[in-house]
């Protein structure tokens, strides 16, 4: 029975579909898998249902207007068989439906993780080149972590809703996925800087970036793919068709249950032409020529790799075949700047731009990372230095910073880079500080005017930064407001004593309730 929740006008609100979609969740609580494992079946499982569900709209629609189906009329294919009567494999001598359709699988009371796993692994087979690995490598078929009635519970859950696009549009279904995976990384927190960023710091580093309609646009370390997604956003809120990126959009991701969930998120949001491959980027890029030896190269390149990463390959990088060490060789503690200058590699000649997330230790760090930085302000790369507030992402307290790279830099913005702090911008949460969308909205501002700005941003000329020894160190640059928040010396002595009183208050009470009960020999 499915639809029990559509609204009237037969569409599935998004609370609606959150709501429901996050209970497969808790229905995985308490099991043998781990939460931080739970993205690697639900959202395999939501994909798996949502294809299903399009691919019997689509066919149901040409079977109505022409009477006969043939496959070639179809987008995609998912193999939906007969299994042999008497079945012994899957009902226990009953006639059951096998095939990769989602009720097929539905239907299989023994052995249901083989089932998903041969289901999906079917659906891969029959679109080459579209779906291909895109289910990932969840261990289904191990009934230790697995067991066949946790997962008949996942299926009933989801077959509870009508997941085609006449109950749930692109945008709907898009950001229903991304929900979701905002869930995982809040319940898994350190491990989720892995594989998500905040999405107002990637909404600003598009912003500054400003994607035009048909660029291309290359993450290398692509996480689930939420900065190629915003790309499209990005242009689509300016007026423009997203459809001028299908094929444009490119990433790399070392995980490969990270890089199921970016195609799978980038499908659910009617973004089907995107190349995202499975690899280590700092090793082995995928969008490289062996035959000249050349990288691709892309109108945009944004990131946020992971800080500060040791074992990033250092060995390959002494005789890099792609030139990357071009500014020089980073030391083998921190792979920040090999990803700086492999992104700066990768941009398109010209107009070419880049963002990149880094910590902030990556400014003004001395030794191969100077050498490094200060060959790329001498090449003139570096247009822009954002310092952004502590514990915005996961996994990591440190504050961040955004480093913003072109190219080729407008005229009257040569031999100059713009400083921001802002440090002092974000709502502070109990777990996690979060920037909102118009802390945002005004540092964009700054990087768009290129202009001082009282305690917060300061254009500096690259000459004092040689001077000062080739540090990008914020606080060098622009310095916090002083005074405007400490009170006047009488007031600040007062309120010191006051303090100091309440805290012998306190040790007195204390004292007292230690000896009462006995603590205190």
């Amino acid at each position: 029975m499915q639809g029990n929740l559509l609204e009237k006008n037969g569409t599935l609100a998004l609370s609606q579909l959150e709501s429901h979609l996050w209970e497969a969740a808790n229905i995985l609580r308490g099991s043998p898998v781990d939460r931080t494992d739970w993205k690697s079946y639900i959202l395999p499982l939501l994909f798996f249902k949502r294809i299903c569900d399009v691919w019997d709209e689509e066919r149901d629609k040409i079977l109505r207007q022409y009477g006969r189906v043939f496959h070639t009329d179809l987008r995609f294919k998912v193999p939906d068989d007969k299994c042999p009567s008497p079945c012994t494999e899957h009902t226990g001598g009953e006639p059951c439906r096998v095939g990769c359709h989602w009720e097929a699988v539905r239907g299989v009371s023994k052995n249901v993780g083989k089932a998903i796993r041969d289901a999906m692994h079917g659906i891969e087979a029959a679109n080459p080149g579209r779906f291909d690995g895109i289910f990932g490598d969840a261990s289904w078929t191990n009934k230790e972590r697995l067991p066949d009635d946790l997962l008949k519970d996942l299926l009933e859950h989801f077959s509870a809703l009508s997941l085609g696009n006449e109950a749930v549009q692109n945008d709907v279904m898009g950001d229903a996925y991304e929900y979701l995976i905002k869930k995982f990384a809040d319940s898994t927190n350190k491990k989720a800087g892995e594989f998500y960023t905040p999405r107002s710091v990637v909404r600003l580093m598009v912003d500054i970036l400003d994607p035009k309609e048909g660029e291309t646009v290359y993450d290398p370390a692509c996480g689930t793919g939420g900065m190629l997604l915003a790309a499209v956003e990005h242009v689509e809120a300016a007026g423009g068709d997203p459809r001028t990126f299908y094929g444009k959009l490119f990433g790399q991701e070392k995980n490969l249950t990270t890089a199921s969930v970016a195609r799978m998120n980038l499908q659910l949001h009617g973004v089907e032409e995107v190349d995202i491959r499975h690899g280590d980027t700092l090793r082995r890029p995928a969008f490289a020529s062996a035959e000249d030896q050349t990288l691709r190269q892309f109108d945009i390149v944004l990131a946020n790799p992971p800080f500060s990463l040791k074992d990033w390959g250092r060995e390959v990088w002494e005789n890099d075949p792609w030139g990357r060490n071009f500014a020089g060789l980073p030391t083998d503690k921190s792979g920040d700047f090999a990803w700086v200058q492999h992104m700066v590699k990768s941009m398109a000649p010209g107009h070419g731009r880049m963002a990149v997330v880094l910590p902030q230790g990556a400014l003004f760090r001395g030794g191969a990372e100077g050498t490094i930085r200060q060959k790329l302000l001498d090449l003139d790369r570096i247009e822009a230095v954002i310092g952004l507030a502590p514990n915005l992402f996961y996994g990591t307290g440190l504050a961040a910073c955004i480093l913003v790279l072109r190219m080729k830099k407008p005229a009257d913005r040569a031999k100059k880079v713009l400083i921001v702090d802002g440090s002092s911008l974000f709502r502070k949460d109990r777990a996690q500080n979060h920037l909102k969308p118009e802390h945002a909205a005004e540092m964009l501002s700054w990087v768009r005017t290129f202009e001082n700005v009282e305690d917060r941003a300061r254009v500096v000329a690259l000459d004092e930064i040689k001077e000062e020894g080739g540090t990008l160190n914020i606080s060098r640059y622009v310095l916090p407001p002083i005074g405007k928040d400490i009170p006047p010396l009488d007031v600040a002595v007062t309120d010191f004593k006051a303090a100091l009183a309440r805290c012998r208050e306190a040790e007195d009470a204390l004292r007292r309730e230690l000896n009462e009960g006995g603590w205190l020999a």
